[in-house]
């Protein structure tokens, strides 16, 4: 099994694309929603979060107020870094666990929906392919303002702390353009599925990692049955 990344800027239309591919019966692997997990009332990270940004940054369920949140480490790089450090670990534990889930049931290759995956570059060296979803720079802020129902200056503030759309591209070995209609995005989804349906580095991988057990236990199992 191969993993294929799925990126590109908030509000760029990822949720789109990833949700052809699972349609497509394809396995996607939602880093959002796994960020949302980890900083459920009572884990650790809920905890630190708590204790470092005081309670009003809790709704009354005792969960995040995601909003009130952003708002205070979209306007601190200090604070944001601090929020990564204690989320970021734990998500890609849950991530590299949902991928070995996957593995050994047998799916050929899993897309990692991963918004800060060049950000990050945690993830980096287990991908065989990247996909990145682009629009324009009005139409990313426009949908951002729309979805979120929050202000320009909030919308800017988000879409600056990551990595620039046309950066990305330039990394990614598969570019679908979001600019115009849903439709026309999903038949460039549906076209890279096609390509990644006819890979054959499922078969390589899958031979590594057979001789790999291979060396490890077969001396295992001569020692047992000879000595």
């Amino acid at each position: 099994m191969f993993i294929v990344g799925l990126t590109g800027g908030i509000s760029s239309g990822k949720s789109t694309v990833a949700n052809v591919f699972r349609e497509n019966g394809i396995p996607v692997v939602d880093a959002d929603a796994i960020a949302r997990e980890v900083v459920e009332p009572g884990t650790t990270a809920w905890k630190k979060i708590k204790e470092e940004f005081g309670e009003e940054i809790l709704l009354p369920s005792g969960k995040l107020n995601r909003e009130k949140l952003g708002e205070i480490i979209f306007g601190d790089i200090d604070k944001r870094r601090k929020l990564n450090e204690w989320t970021h670990p734990e998500i890609h534990r849950t991530i590299m666990f949902e991928v070995l889930r996957y593995f050994l049931a047998g799916h050929r290759y899993v897309v990692l929906d991963l918004p800060l995956l060049f950000e990050s570059g945690v993830m980096l060296s287990y991908i065989y392919k990247i996909i990145c979803v682009t629009c324009t720079p009005e139409q990313q802020l426009e949908r951002l303002i729309k979805r979120n129902s929050m202000s320009k200056h909030l919308a800017e503030q988000r879409i600056a702390a990551q990595m620039p759309l046309e950066v990305k591209c330039e990394k990614a070995h598969y570019i679908i353009d979001n600019t115009s209609d849903i439709e026309n995005t999903r038949v460039q989804a549906k076209r890279v599925i096609g390509i990644l349906n006819d890979s054959w580095e499922h078969w390589r991988i899958r031979l590594y990692i057979g001789v790999l057990a291979a060396v490890v236990f077969l001396p295992i199992l001569y020692w047992w049955y000879y000595v």
